[in-house]
C-alpha cells in the first residue's frame, strides 16, 4: 500500500523545532502582557466576506492566495491568511467597543496562503501577532514599534533592520492617488509585470513593493508618498518618529514601503533581515483606523498591530532549543525494570525532568542516550544495584564522578 504523504507546502514539526515555536509564543507572551496584552483566539475558519471586505478584494491575497471552498450548505469559507481580520471581528462581534477604552490583544496560531513554498514561505505558517484598538495618538503606535523590538530581542534576534512609513488617511490619500494615477499615464506600462499591470488600475500603491527589477526602474521617479501626507498625518509621525528615536530604536525611513493588505494607513511598518534568503521580511504592521467601522463597528475606532513570520524567526534563531532533562535513569539489568520505572517516576513527582531506558542495554548506549538529552545525571540499576537494593547515581557534568546509595535515601 503506498504511503500517505504531506501535503505540498506544509511541515511537520518535531520536538527541536516544536521547542522553537514554544520559546517564541513564551517569549511573546512575558513581553506583551508586561505592556497590558491578554491573549486571544480566534477560529481557523471565518466566513470568506470577512477577508474580502478587510484586506481587499484586489489584494494578491484575495485574488491569488486565499484558500476558500464551500461547506456543505453552500456558504463560501475561508481558512485564514492573516490574523487581524479575526480578531477584529470577534472585537466588533462581540461589543469590546466603548468609548475613551484601549483594549490590547496578542495571537499565536497557524496562518493559511497558496503559495509557491520555498524558505520561509509555506502554504501553512504560524504568526505572532499583536493589535491595539482605541488609541489614535502616536504614543500607541511607539509603544507597538517599542514592543515589538523587545520580543525580537527576547528571543535573540538583534541583526534586525526597522524601516517605517507613513500612508497618510483617507483625507490625503486621495490627492496622492491622484499624483501616482498621472505618473502612471506618463509611462510605458506595458512593460510592468503582469500583476503591476493590473494593480496600475485596481491598486497603484502596490505597484511601488514589487520585487521585479524592472518595475522598479520605471518606477524609481515616482512620487513618494510622504511628499503628499496632510498636516494632521505629518504631525502624526513626527510624534512617533520622535518618540522611537527617544527610546533608542533604530530604523530607516522608506518611503515606498506599503505593505500588502488594503486596511493600511499612517503609520506602517516591516522588519527585515539579511540572513534567510530572498525573503527578508521577519515582521510587519501599522495603523488601521477604518478597519472596525468597515467590518462592522462603532465607528473612528483605531487600531494598530503587528505580525511576526515564526517560520523566518526560527530560521533565525541559533542554538538547541530542546528541553535539558534533569536525569536519565539507565537499565543495565533487565530484572531492575520496574524498579527503574518507579524510581524515574518518584523523581518527577519531586518536580524533575527526565526519562527512563524500558530495555535492557549496554553502559555505554545508555550514556551516550543521557548525552544526547543532555541530562544533569544518570541514575544507573545495573546487576549490583539489582541485588543491593542500590542505585549509582553518576553526574553528567565535566565533574563526572558518581556515588551508590540506596534507592530510598537518595529522596530524603
Amino acid at each position: 500500500m503506498a504511503k500517505i504523504q504531506k501535503i505540498k507546502g506544509v511541515a511537520d514539526l518535531f520536538p527541536e523545532d516544536s521547542a522553537r515555536y514554544a520559546f517564541m509564543e513564551k517569549a511573546g507572551r512575558d513581553v506583551f502582557s508586561a505592556y497590558g496584552f491578554g491573549e486571544l483566539r480566534t477560529p481557523i475558519l471565518e466566513k470568506t466576506e470577512l477577508f474580502c471586505r478587510s484586506i481587499g478584494e484586489e489584494t494578491d491575497v484575495v485574488q491569488k492566495e486565499m484558500y476558500t471552498f464551500p461547506d456543505r450548505k453552500g456558504r463560501s469559507l475561508t481558512m485564514r491568511p492573516e490574523a487581524t481580520a479575526g480578531v477584529v471581528r470577534a472585537y466588533v462581534e462581540n461589543k469590546i467597543y466603548q468609548p475613551g477604552k484601549v483594549s490590547k490583544f496578542f495571537t499565536f496560531g497557524p496562518m493559511f496562503r497558496y503559495e509557491r513554498p520555498q524558505a520561509g514561505r509555506m502554504r501553512q505558517f504560524h504568526q505572532i501577532n499583536a493589535e491595539v484598538f482605541g488609541a489614535s495618538e502616536p504614543q500607541a503606535d511607539a509603544e507597538v514599534l517599542l514592543m515589538l523590538s523587545n520580543f525580537l530581542k527576547e528571543i535573540g534576534l538583534e541583526k534586525l533592520s526597522f524601516e517605517l512609513n507613513s500612508l497618510g488617511c483617507p483625507e490625503c490619500r486621495p490627492v496622492y492617488r491622484k499624483a501616482l494615477d498621472d505618473f502612471f499615464n506618463g509611462i510605458d506600462k506595458e512593460q510592468l509585470c503582469d500583476d503591476c499591470q493590473r494593480r496600475v488600475a485596481t491598486n497603484p500603491l502596490r505597484v511601488l513593493d514589487c520585487k521585479n527589477k524592472k518595475c522598479k526602474e520605471l518606477t524609481v521617479d515616482a512620487p513618494s508618498i510622504p511628499d503628499h501626507l496632510c498636516q494632521e498625518c505629518r504631525d502624526h509621525f513626527d510624534v512617533v518618529i520622535t518618540l522611537i528615536n527617544e527610546a533608542g530604536l533604530e530604523y530607516t525611513l522608506n518611503p515606498r514601503l506599503v505593505r500588502g493588505l488594503d486596511y493600511y494607513q499612517r503609520t506602517t511598518f516591516e522588519v527585515t533581515s539579511g540572513d534567510i534568503g530572498a525573503q527578508t521580511a521577519v515582521a510587519g504592521g501599522g495603523r488601521y483606523d477604518g478597519l472596525v467601522e468597515s467590518l462592522g463597528g462603532a465607528k473612528k475606532v483605531p487600531g494598530i498591530g503587528f505580525a511576526c513570520g515564526m517560520e523566518r524567526l526560527a530560521m533565525l534563531m541559533d542554538g538547541k532549543f530542546e528541553a535539558a532533562m534533569d536525569f536519565y535513569v539507565a537499565l543495565v539489568d533487565e530484572r531492575s525494570a520496574k524498579d527503574a520505572l518507579i524510581f524515574a517516576e518518584k523523581l518527577r513527582r519531586t518536580g524533575l525532568k527526565g526519562e527512563v531506558g524500558f530495555v535492557a542495554k549496554s553502559m555505554k548506549a545508555q550514556l551516550r542516550h543521557a548525552n544526547k538529552i543532555a541530562a544533569k545525571k544518570c541514575f544507573i540499576f545495573g546487576s549490583d544495584e539489582f541485588e543491593n537494593g542500590t542505585v549509582t547515581v553518576k553526574d553528567m557534568t565535566e565533574d563526572g564522578g558518581q556515588q551508590v546509595l540506596p534507592r530510598d535515601e537518595y529522596f530524603k
